[in-house]
Parts: C-alpha cells; sequence; structure tokens
C-alpha cells in the first residue's frame, strides 16, 4: 500500500514523503518541484548538494539534486530559471502532483504527477510544460535525474547491422565541446557506452543520443537504477536527435531523457512520462557482455 505523509527533510520543513514499503521518496514543496530522495530505505539514489538543501529565495539557479524539469534547448536564459519558490501539492493516485508557479521569464509553468506503485519499487513520473505565453514556443520536455556519485550509467545504442549489409548510417552521437572521448570515465561497447562517475575526475563530460529501445540505467552499490521512456521514432528531438544524454563531473551524474522538439500553442501544454524501476543484487557494469548477463534482463521485465 502507498502512503503519503508530510515530513521535514534536509531543512525543508513541508517535504512529501511517498512510500510502499519496499521504496520511498520525498517531494519538496518549499521548492521544486523536486523529486530529492528516492531509494530503498535508509539509503538514497539520487545525489544531494548539501550547501544548497533547505534554502529556499533568491535569483540564482540551484542544483539542489535529485530530479527536475527543465525545457530544452538549452539556454542561460530559458534553462536555468530558479525554482527556488513553494509549488502546489495535490494529491494524485498513489502519489501526489506538485504544480510550480508560471516562470516570470518565459512564462512556461512547470508541474509532476508522481505515481509510486503499491507493491513494486517502480515509479512513474508525469512531467508536464504549460505555456503561458501569448505567442506558440517550441521546446522539448527534458527530465533529468541527478544520480548519487560513484556509480556507472548504461546508454543503450541504436540496433547494430553488419557490413555490407548496411550500407548507410543509422544514428549518430552527440558531443559537447567539453567533452573529452579519450576521458578513461568512458567504456565504449558495441551495444552500449558506459560512463562512470567518478570523484575524483570534476572535469565534465557529456554525451547524447537516440535512443530508440527507451531507456537508460545507474548501477551502484549492487543497485540498479533503470528509466524508461518512450522514443518517438522519426520525430525530431534536441541536441542533434538526442533522446537520453548522461552529463558527469565530480559531483554526480545525471540521466537525462527528452521529449520531442514539439510547437507549443499558447494554452497548450506538452507531456512526458519516465517509469522508474530500482533492484538489488545487480553488479556494476564495466563492458558490454556485463550489461547483456545481468542488466537487459531486468530491463526487459519491464519494457516486455
Amino acid at each position: 500500500m502507498t502512503r503519503v505523509t508530510r515530513i521535514a527533510y534536509g531543512g525543508w520543513p513541508n517535504c512529501c514523503h511517498v512510500s510502499n514499503g519496499l521504496v520511498e521518496l520525498i517531494v519538496t514543496t518549499d521548492v521544486g518541484p523536486r523529486l530529492i530522495w528516492f531509494g530503498f530505505p535508509s539509503e538514497n539514489e539520487l545525489a544531494e548538494f548539501p550547501a544548497d538543501l533547505g534554502r529556499t529565495g533568491g535569483d540564482e539557479f540551484r542544483l539542489y539534486g535529485g530530479h527536475r524539469l527543465w525545457h530544452a534547448p538549452e539556454s542561460k536564459e530559458r534553462t536555468y530559471c530558479p525554482d527556488n519558490s513553494p509549488v502546489t501539492l495535490e494529491p494524485g493516485t498513489d502519489g501526489v502532483r506538485v504544480i510550480q508557479p508560471t516562470e516570470t521569464t518565459t512564462r512556461i509553468q512547470k508541474e509532476m504527477e508522481i505515481s509510486l506503485s503499491p507493491d513494486q519499487p517502480h515509479l512513474r513520473i508525469l512531467h508536464r510544460l504549460r505555456n503561458h505565453n501569448l505567442w506558440a514556443v517550441e521546446l522539448s520536455a527534458w527530465a533529468l535525474t541527478a544520480m548519487a556519485p560513484g556509480g556507472t550509467a548504461v546508454l543503450p545504442l541504436p540496433p547494430r547491422g553488419p557490413h555490407p549489409e548496411h550500407l548507410l548510417p543509422s544514428s549518430t552521437l552527440t558531443l559537447w565541446p567539453y567533452t573529452d572521448l579519450s576521458d578513461p570515465r568512458l567504456t565504449w561497447g558495441r551495444r552500449h557506452v558506459l560512463l562512470r562517475q567518478d570523484p575524483s575526475r570534476p572535469a565534465p563530460l557529456k554525451i547524447g543520443a537516440s535512443v530508440p529501445d527507451g531507456w537508460a540505467a545507474y548501477a551502484r552499490n549492487d543497485h540498479l537504477f533503470t528509466k524508461t521512456f518512450r522514443h518517438v521514432p522519426g520525430a525530431t528531438y534536441p541536441d542533434f536527435g538526442s533522446s537520453c544524454e548522461t552529463y558527469t563531473d565530480g559531483d554526480m551524474l545525471e540521466l537525462e531523457t527528452l521529449g520531442p522538439l514539439t510547437h507549443v500553442e499558447p494554452g497548450g501544454m506538452v507531456e512526458h512520462v519516465e517509469s522508474w524501476f530500482l533492484w538489488k543484487g545487480v553488479p556494476v557494469p564495466s563492458a558490454d557482455d556485463d550489461v547483456e548477463g545481468t542488466i537487459l534482463p531486468k530491463v526487459r521485465q519491464v519494457l516486455s
């Protein structure tokens, strides 16, 4: 059974705690929308930034940690609008709905509907962006999850094929100017890219890809966190067609999914859904064979 209670957490007095006895989560309402805690009892799978915890108000953007909602493409003016003010909390089915006041600079309003399965370590997040401008806006819903340090992300590549049957390119890998392909945190496999979070290496690194398989994962401390999402074939995505991206520095690793770029009319909205799953007893992978042997069987369970 899913239980929803009010608690204080991290210096914020008005947080919402949701639990089904297997996993639990904490949603802030003094700032947000933010999902600041998710995991098995006593261990947060998400990164937190202690210097930001408990803070409210102000005009500067704060990372806080946890899971947040942005809209792409990324720019300083639209992306880093602070989420330092209280949000509206409404009860939902097996969870809650949190609604941010309309951003004053972009006139976009962010919402999350968060539902926890009554008897499984499974969480569903419906992200919603509403356009309150007097004109249409092109944007993509962008869901970012800051994972706790010390783990490895798994990013599946599009299906491979043999030569000479497949003569034309079938996919792109998106690189940022600060991405170093020789960085030892990266492991290049035939079917998957692995990105390791290393607290001793502060340099930022990011890659993106079209991920038609609709999943990405993060393995840490024998736990496997997986998010699934809908990849729309033929749709236009930001960042040279990326529906999934991963970023790391010395403090965290982010698993990010994006919806298609959408022309949103005044008063219209766009939605993007992620489903989260958590397992115990899954070792951290170091190569494609590890992913095939221990992670893909779990992923296939939830995608079937």
